[in-house]
């Protein structure tokens, strides 16, 4: 019976941890998106989520702790400790023999992560200059997502699926600029686009620079006949 309450009370308590961490991360977002991230202070976000203060600190250390923590479940959507290279989809992605199916599911991947993590890029980038940590920690998710990218230029490349001329560091360069956060701001932040619209074009695009062009069956020998 003891250890019942004991397994019990262990699994209460990390169920009252995710939700002040969730709790906290929120009232983060919204602070950090109303007031900047300079403007906002720990004891700000410990009064809006109510959760105290040594209880923050406690469970992210540090502001910038919970700008990492926010800007982690903005790019996987969750709070499951599974980096996102690891996750299923992403290794279906990098296994589907078919390159085009593969591009698409790669435009709605970036969709989905940009449409959650974009603003909280731009929070980032705005601290990053003037914070030495926060310019740290944006070369380290600039660093993740380019070698994320590089997975799928290396993949159409083993495959020879790529263009006849491209060489897999072109092709990496491509991918990389084309689903940057600056081009999804621009887009659809600046421009209006939907991100449904968006991911369309992204994935067209990525086809199109990517891919040999489809062959043209309408003009070869036999074809009207």
């Amino acid at each position: 019976m003891a250890t019942r309450v004991s397994g019990q009370g262990s699994r209460d308590g990390q169920a009252r941890t995710r939700l002040a961490r969730a709790a906290v991360v929120a009232a983060a977002r919204a602070l950090f998106l109303e007031r900047g991230y300079a403007a906002t202070t720990i004891e700000t976000i410990s009064k809006v989520s109510d959760v105290p203060p040594a209880t923050v600190y406690r469970l992210f250390s540090s502001k910038l702790g919970i700008l990492k923590a926010l800007l982690d479940l903005s790019i996987a959507g969750d709070d499951q400790a599974v980096a996102l290279p690891d996750r299923p989809m992403v290794r279906a992605l990098l296994a589907d023999r078919d390159p085009r199916k593969q591009l698409s599911g790669l435009a709605g991947l970036v969709r989905g992560i940009m449409s959650r993590a974009e603003p909280v890029h731009r929070i980032l980038v705005s601290a990053a200059g003037t914070d030495p940590d926060a310019a740290a920690l944006l070369a380290e998710l600039t660093r993740q997502r380019q070698h994320g990218h590089a997975q799928f230029a290396r993949s159409l490349a083993r495959t020879g699926a790529l263009q006849p001329t491209l060489r897999e560091r072109d092709a990496d360069d491509i991918i990389n600029a084309l689903t940057s956060p600056e081009v999804y701001r621009l887009l659809v932040s600046d421009r209006g686009w939907s991100p449904q619209r968006y991911e369309q074009w992204l994935t067209e695009i990525l086809i199109g620079q990517l891919l040999p062009a489809p062959a043209d069956t309408s003009t070869a020998p036999g074809a009207n006949d």
